[in-house]
């Protein structure tokens, strides 16, 4: 539920002060930006005790048009990086960015598949730390090694031909626009997955840029049926889609693939239009 997804920045400084704090990362991507200036960002100021975490090279296998721009990366290469943000067994971690947790989300999805139990997104982000008054801390933070074992498929996910032939209901986390296939950035065909159903990510968010109270999620997403999938350009951001559905007790599966590798498939049908 809620509070296993999401804490709060009064809440984090507050575990920050216990005896065994938790293991806090800062995943300052966004797409569009490039990796310098994501890592100058958090050079500049953090969560005091942060780990820089790199999603292109840490989150992400390289990009393989099959497997689509951000295809999960190798468990021996997911623990090697756990080990090094300082992550160990039985560790609780909490996860941020600077864009309302549509970056973190993937961090925050990939360790409880590799199999740890207490992941949560810091609600808002690093403007709600900021703005609860709390000081950032400038420099690089290198965290003591930690032990992690890595135990995958705690979480779902899903393949192509899963989706394909998906029982119940798939959610396209994109852009309204993308969607309809009105315009695409990155990917070599633009559109959706037929039968997929748009339910934009910053949907999930109030102006604050929090997660909607549970009662406004569940509302949003009231009108779902049998298991759901999410979906979205390379498996990034669909990731919020699932915890904003987790933080109300649905289980979604993730298509870590998502458009940029069902895109890339010629055998792959695509709808086009604002409707499913």
């Amino acid at each position: 539920m809620r509070t296993d997804v999401l804490v709060t920045a009064d809440e984090l400084a507050a575990a920050l002060a216990d005896d065994e704090p938790p293991v806090v990362l800062d995943v300052r991507w966004a797409l569009g930006r490039g990796r310098d200036e994501a890592h100058e960002r958090y050079l500049a100021g953090h969560v005091p005790g942060a780990v820089y975490v790199d999603l292109e090279t840490e989150l992400a296998a390289p990009p393989e048009p099959l497997a689509g721009r951000h295809p999960l990366p190798a468990v021996d290469d997911l623990e090697a990086a756990a080990r090094r943000w300082g992550v160990r067994e039985g560790a609780s971690v909490v996860v941020y960015d600077d864009v309302e947790n549509t970056s973190a989300a993937r961090a925050w999805w990939l360790l409880r598949w590799a199999g740890v139990a207490s992941v949560r997104l810091l609600d808002g982000g690093l403007a709600a730390w900021t703005a609860a008054g709390r000081s950032l801390e400038a420099g690089e933070i290198m965290a003591e090694p930690g032990d992690l074992v890595v135990r995958p498929g705690a979480m779902p996910s899903a393949t192509g031909d899963d989706v394909a032939a998906w029982p119940g209901t798939v959610l396209d986390a994109r852009a309204a626009e993308r969607y309809a296939g009105l315009v695409e950035p990155v990917d070599p065909q633009a559109g959706h997955i037929p039968g997929a159903v748009n339910a934009p990510t910053w949907g999930n968010l109030g102006g604050d840029g929090r997660f909607l109270p549970d009662e406004a999620l569940r509302e949003r997403f009231a009108g779902l049926t049998g298991p759901v999938a999410v979906y979205c350009g390379s498996g990034v951001t669909a990731a919020h889609e699932v915890a904003a559905l987790a933080a109300i007790g649905v289980e979604a599966v993730l298509y870590p693939g998502s458009w940029s590798a069902w895109s890339n498939d010629p055998a792959r049908p695509v709808a086009t239009g604002d409707r499913p």
